[in-house]
């Protein structure tokens, strides 16, 4: 369902081909409150496109970013309108049996692997387990950082990847977190005292490193893809100078903050800091990762 890293890896693979190709992205722009194909322009809002479309746009603003429920449908608008494009990233994609994309990367978090899960409700699979023979690569994200040898193989054992399949193992690296509107940025040491204000499916990583980094953190938890109101602003602000401290600041994910940036003229007089995300490939792999992509596509380019 959610929470297996799949914004920041959509986001790392752009930001290492954006460079080398035409690039779009397709999603399926969840919770936004328009329907059909759309392509994001720079007056959209993550009311218009969703949150993680609006992410995405946000970061790369040069990146084709385009919305649609049917994905069938929404691919050749998009060759249409950026016919130079060589490659379309498919946001959560993998159980959409109506494209045939030509390579499949499949996400198992580290402590929810899909060989441990079920399906819906009892569990947040979506598919069959037996359709990860599908993937061309398989990553098991959000790892410890100092996941040892045996452990991969372990997991690897686990998972029984076909002698096709390429595996990958990547932790989370978390940036200096930046202001929400002057993109200041701020270093966490022990003596920040944070309100941690998240909508997200899962935020425990990140409370682990508050945990790790931070002198202490209170905590707003809503649920993924939340809709936050100018009420819950009022909340989050009351909740924040509540706290005695001096030196204290309010944190959010990056996902979380496109939809707060409705409330710009509030946000700018506020401590208010984003955290950004990426995947840290383990085992000095990132390069060899990185490599199969973007062979995939010059040599299917090269074929077409």
């Amino acid at each position: 369902m959610g929470g297996t890293g799949k914004s920041p890896m959509v986001e790392f693979l752009v930001k290492r081909l954006k460079d080398h190709f035409s690039i779009a992205i397709l999603s399926r722009g969840y919770k936004r409150k328009t329907k059909g194909y759309a392509l994001a322009t720079d007056t959209a809002t993550a009311l218009e496109i969703g949150d993680e479309p609006m992410q995405f746009l946000t970061k790369f603003p040069d990146v084709t970013i385009a919305v649609g429920e049917e994905r069938v449908v929404a691919i050749p608008q998009i060759l249409h309108d950026r016919p130079a494009t060589k490659a379309i990233i498919l946001d959560d994609a993998f159980q959409h049996r109506s494209v045939r994309a030509g390579l499949n990367i499949l996400l198992t978090e580290y402590n929810n692997l899909f060989t441990r899960d079920w399906f819906l409700p009892t569990g947040d699979l979506r598919d069959e387990k037996r359709s990860y023979k599908r993937a061309e690569i398989i990553v098991v994200t959000k790892c410890e950082k100092d996941l040892s040898l045996k452990e991969k193989n372990d997991l690897i054992k686990e998972i029984r990847p076909t002698e096709s399949q390429q595996i990958f193992f990547s932790a989370i690296q978390y940036g200096n977190p930046y202001h929400i509107i002057s993109r200041e940025l701020l270093k966490i040491d022990n003596s920040v005292e944070i309100l941690l204000v998240t909508g997200i499916a899962n935020p425990q990583p990140l409370k682990k490193f508050l945990d790790e980094h931070s002198r202490t953190y209170d905590e707003l938890i809503y649920n993924d893809h939340y809709i936050f109101s100018i009420d819950d602003l009022k909340n989050i602000i009351r909740r924040f100078e509540n706290i005695q401290a001096n030196n204290k600041i309010i944190l959010t994910t990056e996902k979380d903050a496109v939809r707060l940036m409705k409330f710009d003229q509030e946000l700018k007089k506020l401590p208010f800091y984003v955290i950004p995300i990426e995947p840290q490939f383990l085992f000095g792999e990132e390069k060899r990762f990185t490599e199969l992509i973007v062979k995939f596509i010059k040599d299917f380019n090269y074929q077409s």
